[in-house]
């Protein structure tokens, strides 16, 4: 992706490129993007995809995607090619598609240099036991029994646990390091374990793999990695990073450098807490539009674009912090007001007879697609003697300063012109069900009572041409900003009852209706909306609201917050 027209905001680490770069340690910039083919990206993925691939490409490097492959039991290729499509669709593209598994035997010979040189050992203590060796944050660890295995004796072992030999978790092999290390990471780790598991590349190749910190460093290497940027949970991590590559021949030695991650409120970034939500039904899928994930975003109609802007704006830092979801659905809308053509669609219909109005006609109106786009040209709006209005927008008796439609009252209908209600039709149970208006043909754009000017404005649609829809009204997927915070309580727990509401029965522009999945629109007075790309079909709509017109959260937490006072 290009960075012309695009603003370039600095951080710490790009100073460090810049830095490089011109004291000539580096040539080419080379960054990647290493995900677990576990499960979806989600927003937070987002900023790492940003921030790699952009550093790449403002200076003219490249960027790999490389897949870390390395847990057999819970990867798979569904989640490769979703991850392929998230990092297209945010707009960028790698260099070279790579795989940690590419590199398994290199990986196994450079495990056998650290055996060799007496810098590793095949552990037969338990899991158990190998935790309780290991010491605390405030207790040295205490060195294995297996610790001194002779060097023939490790490489044999770890031969035959290649070969499959062993059954899972009977021996594992350790680096040598520092069990008295005051970073539990450099407490003897362990580089490989067996897992008699097919591998989705690799077939029943293996019988053994690398954990991560062992395969993430060396792959930086092969692939001549210049900068490893990571979260900052990965900053502890980075002494173990250094020792791997520098008691090995690795072909050269990236420098690792965190940031920290990007968290939301009202949302869980945790792949395992998203995976728990989707196979308990929590959710519909990874693509809920209700879930952080690329592809429940996408879903829902946020575009990239917007998803960039927001992380450019977010920047880069070494500070932990919690981003308001405000803020990201602000950086949508903002997008959304230039991009999304304006229709009309009621979503709580209320019908209304112009009794004037003649029977069997149809005047066509002209409206703009986008007010402040004249490029996007007119189109054509239809109104009937029957029309549609939302309830909300009538009141029998209403408060001071209600200016929409009220017995008596008069309100221009957008686009077309002024109407004053004249009856009101109610059902035995004394509920409204109907309204009688009339219209004034002046008012009209372009004769003399169009300048007339009543206090209020509200959307339409017509009875006749208008196409019922099924519409879903997105909320916070929970109750409160951090769900996982009280750990006293299951994050269940404050799943929202109101995250989706449908609606069944809204009526929408005809076109609106004969749009497919993806299709963005600013439903006027309402929102931003789409179709949805898995159950709209045209003249079926499904409409997913993407976020609404104002940011009502900031006003409810506010609301909140002087109420605690």
């Amino acid at each position: 992706m290009s960075n012309e027209n695009q603003t370039v905001t600095t951080n710490f680490i790009r100073n460090i490129v810049i830095k490089d770069l011109e004291a000539g340690k580096h040539a080419n910039i080379i960054t990647r993007f290493p995900p677990e083919p576990n499960g979806h990206l989600h927003i937070g993925h987002a900023k790492s995809i940003c921030l790699n691939f952009g550093i790449a490409d403002e200076f003219g490097g490249r960027t790999n995607l490389r897949f870390d492959d390395t847990n057999p039991l819970k990867e798979n290729e569904d989640f490769m090619l979703a991850i392929m499509d998230d990092v297209r669709w945010l707009g960028f593209e790698w260099e070279e598609l790579r795989h940690a598994s590419d590199y398994f035997q290199q990986l196994y010979d450079f495990a056998v240099h650290l055996i060799q040189t007496g810098k590793a050992y095949v552990e037969s203590l338990s899991s158990e036991e190998i935790r309780a060796y290991r010491g605390t944050l405030t207790e040295p660890g205490r060195e294995s029994p297996y610790r001194d295995r002779p060097v023939e004796e490790n490489l044999a072992l770890f031969e035959r646990m290649k070969a499959g030999e062993f059954e899972d978790g009977l021996h594992v092999l350790r680096a040598k390091i520092d069990m008295a290390s005051s970073n539990i990471n450099m407490r003897d780790p362990v580089v490989y374990r067996i897992r008699n598991a097919s591998h989705h590349r690799t077939g029943d190749s293996w019988h053994i793999y690398p954990m991560y910190d062992w395969a993430h460093g060396i792959s930086d290497a092969i692939e001549g990695v210049t900068h490893s940027l990571c979260t900052l949970e990965f900053e502890d991590h980075r002494p173990l990073y250094d020792w791997f590559l520098d008691n090995i021949p690795a072909p050269c030695h990236p420098q690792q450098i965190e940031f920290a991650r990007g968290n939301l409120d009202y949302t869980v970034m945790s792949k395992r807490k998203l995976r728990q939500l989707v196979e308990e039904g929590h959710v519909s899928g990874w693509d809920d539009p209700r879930l952080p994930t690329l592809a429940g975003l996408r879903r829902r109609g946020f575009t990239p674009e917007a998803i960039r802007a927001f992380w450019a704006e977010m920047g880069i830092s070494k500070s932990h912090s919690i981003i308001s979801m405000g803020v990201l659905e602000n950086a949508v809308r903002n997008d959304l007001n230039a991009i999304a053509p304006r229709t009309m669609a009621v979503l709580d219909p209320l019908k209304v007879v112009l009794t004037n109005f003649p029977e069997e006609e149809t005047e066509w109106l002209q409206a703009s697609v986008h007010p402040q786009n004249e490029e996007m040209g007119k189109r054509k709006v239809p109104v009937t003697r029957e029309i549609w209005i939302e309830r909300s927008d009538f009141m029998e008796q209403p408060p001071r300063k209600f200016f929409r439609l009220k017995p008596g009252g008069e309100v221009r209908l957008r686009n077309a012109f002024i109407v004053m209600c004249t009856d009101v039709i109610k059902n035995d149970a004394g509920e409204v069900i109907e309204l009688h208006c009339e219209f004034d043909p002046e008012s009209r754009s372009g004769l003399p009572g169009a300048a007339r000017k009543v206090k209020g404005t509200i959307h339409w649609v017509s009875a006749k041409h208008g196409v019922q829809a099924e519409v879903r009204l997105y909320d916070r997927l929970f109750t409160v900003p951090d769900p996982l915070g009280d750990k006293s309580r299951n994050f269940l727990e404050f799943l929202n009852p109101h995250s989706l509401d449908l609606i069944d029965n809204a009526v929408v522009e005809a076109p609106v209706a004969e749009g497919s999945g993806g299709d963005l629109y600013q439903f006027e007075r309402t929102g931003y909306f789409c179709h949805d790309s898995v159950d709209s079909q045209p003249g079926r709509p499904v409409l997913n609201q993407i976020v609404t017109l104002r940011d009502s959260w900031a006003r409810i937490e506010k609301e909140l917050a002087q109420k605690q006072v």
